[in-house]
């Protein structure tokens, strides 16, 4: 009994031998694979359709991966819509001017970041997000004046203390003279520095008690949170 897909037997084996793949001719005329498979059983391919095959197959595969690529562009770039559509709810719901609310932020980035056994209250980082915002929340709710705040920095052999100073001094708004030495990290004599490491610049103030207060406020938060969730 003949199948129903019968009368498209001769142009399937004709693209069979003209070297396309058997899923090629299962997607344009619709016909199931297990049927081309009986039907190109005896139908051997040359060297030069074999060739053609090959090429064909390589040319698929680039340009799936060029698809499954462009598809993970475009879901990751929606995760990452949403995710900064979360955070807006998320902020939209806070004070971003109360002083607890920057304290406690204060406080918690103090706790990963900050330093923990100097007598003075200070942060290093490379990042000058993290170190606008320190200066700022010290700013404004500790009355710090910019005067009171003195950087030094670590760079790594081939970065100009200077120019690396005048940057960082841009970025932070504190003047150039606040800024004290520079370290110079020999090991890195033999490796090139990536344009965009300006090194890590660590920002003192010389007061002791705001460091520990930061310190009580986030470890007492951590703990209360815990207890609240936990219960224990």
């Amino acid at each position: 009994m003949k199948s129903k897909w019968f009368g498209l037997k001769v142009r399937a084996v004709i693209l069979r031998k003209s070297g396309k793949s058997i899923r090629y001719i299962e997607e344009v005329l619709g016909i199931p694979r297990s049927t081309l498979s009986g039907w190109f059983r005896d139908i051997t391919l040359s060297k030069e359709q074999k060739k053609i095959l090959d090429k064909n197959w390589k040319r698929a595969l680039i340009s799936a991966r060029k698809k499954a690529t462009i598809w993970h562009n475009e879901q990751k770039e929606k995760r990452l819509v949403e995710a900064q559509t979360q955070a807006h709810t998320t902020l939209r719901g806070l004070s971003m001017s109360s002083s607890d609310i920057l304290d406690l932020a204060l406080a918690m980035l103090y706790l990963g970041e900050g330093f923990k056994k100097s007598n003075t209250t200070g942060i290093g980082n490379s990042d000058p997000l993290i170190l606008k915002f320190f200066i700022a929340v010290l700013k404004k709710n500790y009355a710090l004046p910019l005067e009171k705040m003195k950087c030094e920095l670590h760079l790594r052999a081939d970065q100009d203390p200077l120019k690396m100073k005048k940057y960082c001094a841009k970025e932070l708004k504190i003047p150039i003279k606040n800024f004290t030495s520079a370290s110079i990290d020999k090991r890195t004599r033999d490796s090139a520095t990536y344009s965009s490491y300006k090194g890590v610049c660590i920002v003192r103030c010389g007061t002791v008690s705001i460091q520990r207060k930061l310190l009580y406020l986030s470890k007492l938060f951590c703990e209360g949170v815990i207890l609240q969730v936990t219960g224990s």
